[in-house]
């Protein structure tokens, strides 16, 4: 491409009331700002598979300044349909305030309840989704057999659900293992050709264990609906900055990749089980800790590792012109440790009260 790839992201949102506790109030809130049809557009609102959830997507943009102003507008027109219900959104990942949680009343919602039991029951996660424009199917299944050994690392710099049901889960994200549990979730192997990726989804899909062709789950896919490859291994993010940062890293690993692809380099066959546990590993720590490098796959602080990904992607963020925005995104974020390490501060500043760590999550959301 001679021009930078486009970009959208689709972000997930929950839906708290005054205190920070998780409200039911998706479908009401839709339908009292006008967006209870789907549409498309800057911060398009969407329900998700929860009551408790809205999710908003941008249009696919070239520019990365263009995508962040279209981040903080989702979050925007998201907040405002949730004003007229009194309630309030939130880049929470998981919530850290014990909840019930209501599924969507749609029919393949309510099949996928009573077909994955507590997994769905339990399913009130919000995640990241980063959509990157490719050629054709052949340039996209090249571009997912080889950008598998750096999805861990693109989860660690999400990392924003330290807490489940009231407690610490001792987790950066423990999102990642609550979604864990879908059947088709996680890292795939090689696929090789558009053929080969399709025979694998229409095999899982014939098993008859998943409703349809949705519910493959797998970190990294083609998109069904557009022509992109979609990233769907992180966390939402705490600030609209870490969302802006994960974007631009995930198009220069597209582009990298893409770019290897046409020049023949060859693929490392990385095995899934080797993927699965580097992933496990970032969600464990995030970015306090060891990642698993994909250099060496041997452990290094997360800061290293981070800066291995920087430097496999350099030349693509350089060609769209983002490097000097990654470099300060990501000077903002060590300064805070990220959404996992904020959202523990939160709970030791307030005493161990876990409704405040929700509520100043709402005002870090908009920031």
């Amino acid at each position: 491409m001679t021009e930078p790839r486009t970009m959208g992201v689709e972000e997930e949102f929950l839906l708290v009331g005054p205190d920070g506790s998780p409200v039911a109030k998706a479908a009401e809130a839709l339908a009292a700002s006008g967006h209870d049809n789907r549409e498309s557009g800057t911060g398009a609102l969407e329900p998700e598979f929860m009551e408790e959830q809205l999710e908003t997507a941008t249009l696919p943009r070239a520019s990365l300044e263009e995508l962040a102003q279209e981040i903080r507008a989702g979050r925007a027109r998201a907040q405002d349909a949730a004003d007229r219900v009194d309630a309030r959104v939130a880049a929470l990942a998981t919530s850290p305030v014990p909840f019930t949680g209501t599924t969507v009343s749609r029919l393949r919602y309510l099949q996928a309840r009573h077909t994955f039991g507590m997994t769905a029951r339990e399913q009130l996660t919000s995640g990241c989704h980063v959509h990157v424009s490719v050629v054709d199917e052949v340039e996209g299944v090249a571009v997912l057999d080889r950008i598998g050994p750096w999805l861990a690392t693109l989860l660690a710099l999400s990392t924003n659900s330290p807490y489940w049901q009231g407690e610490d889960s001792d987790y950066a994200s423990f999102r990642s293992q609550v979604w864990a549990r879908w059947p088709t979730a996680g890292p795939t192997r090689r696929f090789g050709t558009p053929e080969a990726y399709h025979a694998a989804v229409e095999a899982i899909v014939a098993t008859d264990t998943v409703l349809d062709r949705g519910m493959v789950h797998f970190d990294a896919r083609l998109s069904p609906k557009y022509p992109t490859v979609e990233i769907r291994v992180a966390d939402v993010c705490l600030h609209p900055d870490t969302a802006t940062l994960l974007a631009a890293l995930t198009r220069g690993l597209v582009e990298t990749a893409a770019r290897e692809a046409l020049d023949d380099v060859e693929v490392t066959e990385t095995y899934p089980e080797l993927l699965r546990t580097a992933a496990w590993r970032a969600g464990r720590s995030g970015l306090e800790g060891d990642l698993v490098s994909p250099v060496t796959w041997r452990p290094a602080p997360a800061h290293d590792v981070v800066g291995q990904l920087v430097a496999h992607v350099r030349d693509a963020l350089v060609d769209a012109g983002d490097l000097e925005s990654v470099t300060e995104l990501l000077g903002r974020l060590w300064s805070t440790g990220g959404g996992a390490a904020q959202q523990r501060a939160w709970f030791a500043e307030s005493g161990g009260n876990l409704h405040r760590v929700a509520e100043r999550a709402v005002g870090v959301t908009h920031s």
